[in-house]
């Protein structure tokens, strides 16, 4: 028998674009989920999939077995761990935290060592998949920590992903290995909008210039979910430009602690630092390719309109 056949209930703190889905797959697999967010209407999609909203982290977490957090930034997390109200306050000696946010190694060593000596089991369990694989319960999920915070969150993890790397006992390592992933991804998104952007200026068809690249060598996962956004003219948030100033912030912060130069994700970065300046941050993050569309002078939807003429 499961634990979500025994009816445990996760506590599940960040109910943003991936929290929700996430939250979701758990309340399916037969999970009580307690969840909080800031935001009113992310309590209510909650409540209207069969959730608990709960009015604070503290409030989320007084009866969980397990603690999901995935929430934006190291700073949050902070504030709904140990903050004033936060769950750290109210969560039992013995439960599981498992944090899924997108933060720097050292803090989460520093937040499992917190942890362990309140008497709590800690996974580090960042995902991977975008908003989609959240909603589909395919994410991948980079994830170390103990033999025993593994065994608590396996029933979870089965709702909410498609593969679940183990990469050791040691904290960190997941997050880690999500630095990785971010530095790829960020470039590859960034890359992506330019390499519309150049097309779209020497008068190719936006269109087959998609169908063309995103099975081809230079396409990549990031192209083929992106692109067709920038192709809808569709910017409503899954993933906001302003995750990609944290996530390649961090990315450089890690790299210059480690005095290894990484020159193409500062690059991707300023282009970032540019769609925020421009306006776009919180748009969805294929609004990168409005940065070079004001370099060009040629738009998707300007050029659309001439073939229609």
């Amino acid at each position: 028998m499961s634990n979500a056949d025994k009816g445990e209930t996760i506590g599940f703190i960040g109910l943003g674009a991936m929290g929700s889905g996430m939250a979701n797959n758990l309340i399916q697999a037969g999970f009580d989920v307690v969840g909080y967010d800031l935001r009113q209407d992310a309590l209510d999609r909650l409540n209207d999939r069969g959730g608990r909203p709960a009015a604070s982290p503290a409030d989320a977490a007084k009866t969980a077995d397990l603690l999901v957090v995935m929430v934006v930034n190291d700073s949050q997390v902070e504030e709904v761990l140990f903050g004033d109200n936060g769950a750290l306050e109210t969560l039992a000696s013995g439960a599981t935290v498992m944090m899924s946010s997108t933060v720097p190694a050292s803090f989460t060593r520093s937040v499992g060592e917190r942890l362990r000596a309140g008497g709590h089991e800690f996974l580090d369990a960042p995902v991977s998949g975008g908003f989609a694989g959240a909603e589909a319960g395919e994410l991948t999920v980079m994830a170390s920590g103990s033999d025993q915070a593994f065994a608590a969150a396996e029933s979870a993890l089965e709702a909410v992903a498609g593969r679940v790397f183990r990469l050791g006992n040691e904290v960190g390592i997941g997050s880690s290995v999500k630095a990785v992933n971010q530095l790829l991804a960020g470039v590859n998104l960034v890359t992506a909008a330019e390499g519309m952007a150049f097309g779209i200026a020497q008068g190719a068809d936006p269109k087959v210039l998609f169908d063309i690249i995103k099975d081809a060598a230079g396409g990549s996962w990031m192209f083929k979910d992106r692109v067709p956004h920038m192709l809808d003219d569709d910017y409503t948030p899954k993933s906001a430009v302003t995750i990609w100033g944290k996530d390649l912030g961090l990315v450089l912060d890690q790299a210059k602690a480690m005095n290894m130069p990484t020159p193409v994700t500062a690059a991707a970065h300023q282009v970032v630092q540019m769609a925020i300046a421009n306006g776009f941050g919180e748009l969805d993050d294929a609004a990168f390719l409005k940065v070079y569309e004001s370099f060009t002078g040629k738009t998707l939807a300007k050029r659309d309109e001439g073939k229609a003429a």
